[in-house]
């Protein structure tokens, strides 16, 4: 008997991994863990129902919501991540040796456990003496903190269930007072291709563009997300990631990566006119 997972990106498409096999299941106080190991994508991590990291292509989402805002300030210092149980934002953020903490914010502490057993891949870097893991809210997290980090990444699953409050302007708002007088703010954007991510994107953007005086976002192509067409978006009280990108600096750290690079860095801010148009940003 064969055995598929399947997603569904809208209601009229779906997406689907031949299994191996199940090498995990269990239920949190937050939400459904699976772990399963499919023949075209490698072990995979599915938080209910929805495929949040595969082996094979997990490597686009993590170098994109990491080295695009290193690459626009390598004096980062301080690094605040919300979510990230499967930890490839840590690993790609521990390859930096200037910054000096990585304050992690997980509300589900199981599936950081299932994905230091299953995914060494991305969990690799978790027990780097500069990772201090906290399992809690990341929205009650924030609101303590005042001009404590250089650098925000919120690694959260979709706006809702667990990840609902991590797209309101009350959160962003906590964001900008959390950072530092030239802090970043990177977020996962969700997508714009199917109607039932693009209200939640364009209300996320707006937002956050009412609370930085720079805000943009840019793309990647993941192929197991839905349309494989998806969203980042990054907001800072100072630095514009073109104008003061520092290519020449980035790329002297001989960084190896497998997707990013400092012309794609530029790319990526060009956006088809069909978002520009979601975004009201054809100027």
């Amino acid at each position: 008997m064969e055995l598929w997972y399947t997603e569904h990106h809208s209601d009229y498409v779906h997406f689907s991994l031949k299994v191996k096999e199940q090498l995990y299941s269990n239920q949190s106080d937050f939400q459904h863990i699976a772990i399963l190991d499919t023949y075209e994508f490698g072990k995979a991590l599915v938080l209910d129902g929805c495929l949040m990291v595969t082996e094979r292509d997990e490597f686009i989402y993590h170098d994109m919501i990491v080295h695009v805002p290193m690459a626009t300030n390598l004096n980062v210092k301080s690094v605040l991540v919300i979510g990230a149980g499967d930890g490839g934002t840590i690993r790609e953020l521990c390859r930096y040796q200037g910054i000096e903490r990585i304050d992690m914010v997980e509300i589900d502490e199981m599936v950081v456990e299932a994905c230091k057993e299953y995914l060494p891949q991305t969990a690799c870097s978790l027990e780097d003496p500069r990772v201090h893991i906290y399992y809690e809210d990341g929205l009650k997290y924030v609101r303590r903190k005042v001009a404590e980090y250089d650098l925000i990444l919120v690694d959260s699953t979709d706006p809702f269930g667990p990840g609902e409050g991590l797209f309101t302007k009350e959160f962003y708002g906590n964001c900008y007072n959390a950072l530092t007088e030239d802090g970043i703010l990177v977020n996962q954007h969700e997508s714009t291709y199917y109607d039932a991510y693009v209200e939640a994107m364009k209300r996320a953007h707006h937002r956050i563009k009412e609370t930085f005086p720079i805000a943009k976002v840019y793309q990647a192509h993941i192929p197991t997300y839905p349309s494989g067409h998806w969203l980042f978006g990054y907001a800072s009280k100072k630095y514009d990631p073109l104008t003061d990108l520092q290519e020449e600096e980035w790329n002297s750290l001989e960084l190896r990566t497998s997707y990013y690079n400092t012309k794609l860095h530029r790319g990526a801010f060009a956006l088809p006119n069909y978002v520009k148009e979601q975004l009201n940003e054809n100027e």
